[in-house]
């Protein structure tokens, strides 16, 4: 995900597709997006996520040309792009609350930007047409708005985004007021319909397994800057700071330091060349799968103090001598106070910098 560079550290435009170099937006005295890289090649998919106010929104606002000509660089193709009104920067932006009209039928809000451009009214209908079926909304051109589900309603604001066939399409948190089974239905649908039009598209979220979904490639903001990139298996991984790993939900996250050959977190102290440090240490992560529940010797002993169902296993609470919790997923669910035995994968630990 990193872009091209020039002499100067700055991403070049050279790369195509999407480049944005040193992208700043600042609303009065708030800075919103400070000094952001990021690029994004033709049929490529990015997902933008991080915590409500770290700049996303802003980022696609600018993108679209909502706002006024930021600092920085924003080029499609080597064409600096950063001066156009929205209409003829060909991208096309979905918002967070549809925006679509109530009064109207789902035609005419599918067809309302292609009769704003100009198109003929056979061409119009042809297109509308085509992208209902292309979101499984086929019939559905007479109805009124205020009939339809949040799903089909969703799936209308998609086909008003994609009427115009725009370059690049970006979504801003599309589908976050769905239920659960809702949202992962219509991430299915969104990722087989992108499959299938080939779509550049740039997709703002702040829930993980939306973005991993979606993106094949996930960039990860933090007050305005991008702190992590790569691709969903790589930030799970290897996530870098406390920060990312927080957000991506990596449970047991403790404050470690380096020394003399072995990462000490206190209740887990390990050496060092059974993972592979990058230099200053702060924190190390536990993932489910580093650690598990034992009846054998050499292990940590705790206690376990709570318990919960989530996804077909227990998440077990266990405290250990140093008041230290830690998480741990097992099919067996432990009584109250039951005294616990655990063992850990130190190759699987996290090791987390600032």
């Amino acid at each position: 995900m990193e872009s091209p560079r020039k002499a100067d550290g700055r991403a070049d435009p050279s790369g195509g597709g999407l480049v944005v170099s040193g992208l700043r937006v600042a609303y009065g005295e708030t800075i919103a997006v400070e000094d952001l890289d990021l690029d994004l090649a033709v049929g490529a998919r990015l997902a933008l996520m991080g915590p409500s106010g770290c700049g996303k929104t802003s980022v696609l606002r600018s993108l679209a040309g909502l706002e006024p000509a930021p600092p920085g660089s924003i080029t499609w193709e080597n064409e600096q792009i950063d001066t156009l009104p929205p209409h003829r920067r060909r991208f096309g932006l979905m918002f967070q609350d549809y925006a679509l009209f109530p009064h109207l039928t789902v035609a005419r809000n599918v067809g309302f930007g292609l009769q704003t451009a100009g198109w003929p009214e056979t061409a119009i209908i042809n297109r509308v047409g085509d992208v209902l079926a292309l979101v499984d909304l086929a019939g559905f051109e007479d109805r009124p708005i205020p009939s339809l589900s949040g799903g089909e309603q969703q799936r209308v604001a998609l086909a008003r985004t994609l009427a115009p066939e725009p370059r690049l399409i970006m979504l801003d948190e599309p589908i976050g007021s769905l239920d659960r089974p809702l949202r992962e239905r219509l991430l299915v649908d969104m990722q087989a319909i992108f499959d299938r039009i080939e779509a550049t598209v740039l997709y703002v979220t702040h829930d993980r397994d939306e973005a991993f979904a979606i993106g094949e490639e996930v960039a990860v903001m933090r007050a305005g800057r991008i702190v992590r990139g790569g691709r969903p298996d790589e930030l799970w991984e290897d996530p870098r700071s406390e920060f990312v790993a927080d957000f991506l939900g990596i449970p047991n996250l403790y404050p470690a330091t380096l020394r003399d050959g072995f990462v000490d977190a206190g209740w887990l102290r390990f050496p060092a060349r059974k993972v592979r440090p990058r230099g200053n240490v702060v924190a190390v992560a536990v993932p489910h799968h580093a650690v598990r529940l034992s009846e054998g010797e050499d292990t940590i002993t705790g206690r376990a103090v709570r318990s919960r169902f989530s996804s077909g296993h227990y998440l077990v609470d266990v405290v250990v001598a140093d008041g230290s919790v830690i998480e741990v997923a097992t099919d067996r669910l432990p009584t109250s106070g039951e005294t616990i035995h655990l063992v850990v994968a130190v190759e699987r630990v996290l090791l987390l910098d600032d």
